[in-house]
């Protein structure tokens, strides 16, 4: 069992170099504004033009690894013990799952990012505002929300939960790199990792908690007047980080649970009302035929660079999702890892990619479906309103429908506790990293990061508005996607010298020396357990 009275202590070296940083940046924004913007301006636009194919390159080989692990015999393999079952059941599994890595997003670009594409096709590829506009806006947004974005997160949360729960190392994404740096991962090397990890999940979170900020005032906006400017947008940061701070402080079982249920339950609700009340034969039709689209145009679009494509969509919607999502990586990584003991490597994978997938198909086709619907044919002019204020998108749609008002009240408190939600387990993550990867890290600890993730999105939104949290997104997950490829390298070095349990052998192999015998029935024989199994998380140190 994890040693929680020592392992709560915080790592000196992470966390003063993290809190540095990090008030630097805050301090730099909040002084020299324009400075700032320029600054990150000019270095976004250098690593997007020199670094954009390998970003291309390497989400699709994340998907193409986690595909190879499932099929190949490493697919048997259990994030823990060889006879372990796993921790949750397979539906709390799946109802867990849905709540990470989406939340704010889906909310916010679920009819924007449609929309925004039927008037200005991605790659000039079909005539805007037509049927084809329209099938083309819902494969490319597929393909920004479905398997891709669900690889990146498969990929850490796998290798975490991998030599966490079966290697018996620290739940810190620098103990994945313990085959490659061998005992420098408790020395600058690995804290380097650590700290890099919270400098994504930090900027990658106050990047939702920003445009989670510009929805809701914009639904107040829609609702009862409130204006739309930049410090209502920091004032509602101001206040939902305190509520989301407290969440965090409170614990898993009387906070997160109870938000991220309850928002599953509302968001049901808000999309079989969109379903029920709008199109829901064109719906239909698009779902069914935008999944074909996309599935067709799978690996044509996963290799589309600058040579081949738009550059400036590529750069504005691509690369920056799949950089946002590196930038979450930290986060929905150790969160998929928590729940994910005692599964085989391969009913993992499909568990991670397909299911989310599914989730992300069914609520782009309702919403998006809707609003396309409704500006082709119902004389809506929902893209005008979203030219106009992109975060005005879902409202405008929302507007179309009987019971306005009430729904897009109960779209803002969704936002509202997705932001929640969301924010308080990244501080909860940064936490953890930030003393030594224990599961119980000190609340003033986690009440620190939740402060400094709303100061940071405020300070994004004083210098650039949605541009500035995109820019601020890209920058903090660039680094973290290059350390995912060191992490596909070290997880396969490690899997390479597992012994496989002997119900992997094909049937009449003789046993490996060593290897314990199985049962008659062809199981692996039971294990006992020590008083404290080496394989439990931190009792480690894994040396390759």
């Amino acid at each position: 069992m994890e040693q929680k009275p020592s392992g709560s202590r915080i790592d000196p070296t992470v966390f003063y170099v993290s809190l540095v940083v990090v008030l630097a940046f805050v301090a730099w924004g909040v002084l020299f504004t324009d400075n700032i913007a320029a600054v990150t301006g000019a270095v976004l636009s250098y690593v997007m033009t020199n670094f954009g194919w390998v970003f291309v390159l390497s989400t699709l080989s994340f998907l193409v690894f986690m595909l190879y692990l499932a099929f190949s015999r490493y697919g048997s393999i259990r994030l823990g013990r060889d006879d372990e079952e796993p921790e949750f059941r397979t539906v709390s599994w799946i109802a867990m799952m849905f709540s990470a890595g989406m939340g704010i997003g889906l909310m916010f670009f679920g009819v924007y990012e449609p929309i925004t594409y039927l008037g200005a096709p991605p790659h000039g590829l079909a005539e805007a505002n037509t049927k084809e506009a329209a099938e083309l806006a819902m494969q490319f947004t597929y393909f920004h929300w479905a398997f891709h974005p669900w690889a990146i997160y498969a990929v850490v949360a796998l290798t975490i939960a991998y030599f966490t729960f079966r290697k018996g190392t620290p739940n810190l994404v620098s103990s994945a790199f313990r085959p490659i740096l061998g005992d420098r991962v408790e020395r600058w090397p690995g804290k380097t990792l650590d700290i890099l990890a919270i400098f994504a999940t930090l900027f990658g979170s106050c990047t939702s908690l920003g445009l989670g900020a510009l929805q809701m005032n914009s639904g107040l906006n829609f609702i009862w007047g409130v204006p739309q400017t930049t410090t209502m947008a920091i004032i509602i940061i101001v206040v939902v980080t305190a509520l989301f701070v407290v969440s965090a402080i409170s614990g898993v079982e009387r906070g997160i649970q109870w938000l991220s249920n309850g928002n599953m339950v509302m968001a049901v609700l808000l999309l079989l009302f969109v379903l029920l009340m709008g199109p829901t034969l064109y719906i239909a039709n698009i779902f069914v035929a935008s999944i074909g689209d996309y599935l067709f145009n799978l690996i044509p679009m996963s290799f589309t660079t600058a040579a081949n494509g738009d550059p400036e969509f590529l750069s504005g919607w691509t690369i920056f999702y799949w950089v946002w999502w590196a930038s979450w990586g930290p986060f929905v990584g150790t969160f998929i890892a928590r729940i994910s003991r005692g599964r085989t490597i391969r009913e993992f994978t499909f568990g991670v990619l397909l299911v989310p997938s599914l989730v992300s198909f069914v609520w782009f086709a309702v919403f998006g479906g809707a609003a396309i619907n409704l500006d082709l044919f119902g004389g809506a002019n929902i893209a005008d309103a979203v030219a106009e204020s992109q975060e005005a998108a879902l409202f405008s749609t929302l507007e179309q429908f009987p019971l306005a008002a009430v729904t897009s009240f109960i779209a803002i408190v969704l936002v509202g506790i997705f932001f929640i939600s969301g924010a308080d387990a990244a501080s909860v993550v940064m936490g953890m990293l930030s003393s030594r990867g224990t599961l119980h890290p000190k609340s003033w600890n986690v009440a620190m990061w939740g402060v400094l993730t709303g100061a940071a999105a405020a300070v994004a939104l004083l210098f650039g508005g949605l541009n500035g949290l995109q820019t601020v997104a890209i920058l903090a997950g660039a680094p973290f996607a290059l350390i995912m490829i060191g992490m596909v390298y070290s997880l396969f070095k490690a899997l390479r010298e597992e012994k496989l349990p002997s119900a992997m052998v094909q049937p009449g192999a003789a046993p490996e020396p060593g290897r314990a015998m199985s049962s008659p029935s062809g199981a692996p024989a039971p294990q006992r357990m020590s008083a404290k199994d080496p394989r439990e998380p931190g009792s480690g140190p894994y040396t390759g």
